[in-house]
């Protein structure tokens, strides 16, 4: 199997107890997974896209985290999302988006 470039990360909020449909869920995180995939796949990025866990940083939500690169955004729209993709085909990150150095 071949690795792909980069594996995308969106918080679904899913918990063990508690909650099943936390903040990022409850904040459209589940709609941006199609979109993300869509929009890699148009791009021609060599990505993965997986649903996660809650990723606990709820205040920051819906997050979205881009491996290798360890790159953790917040707050996410699908603009936000246009400008992540833009900046990751450039090898970049958009830090204004940032919610972890």
């Amino acid at each position: 199997m071949k690795k792909p470039g980069h594996h995308i990360l969106v918080c679904n909020s899913y918990r063990v107890a508690g909650d099943a449909k936390g903040y990022c869920n409850k904040n459209g995180a589940a709609g941006f997974i199609p979109y993300i995939m869509e929009e890699c796949i148009d791009r021609g990025l060599d990505v993965a896209v997986s649903s996660t866990a809650c990723l606990n940083v709820c205040s920051q939500g819906p997050v979205m985290v881009i491996h290798p690169n360890n790159f953790w955004y917040g707050q996410l729209t699908e603009e936000k999302i246009d400008e992540i993709l833009d900046a990751l085909e450039e090898g970049k990150a958009v830090e204004e988006y940032l919610i972890s150095d």
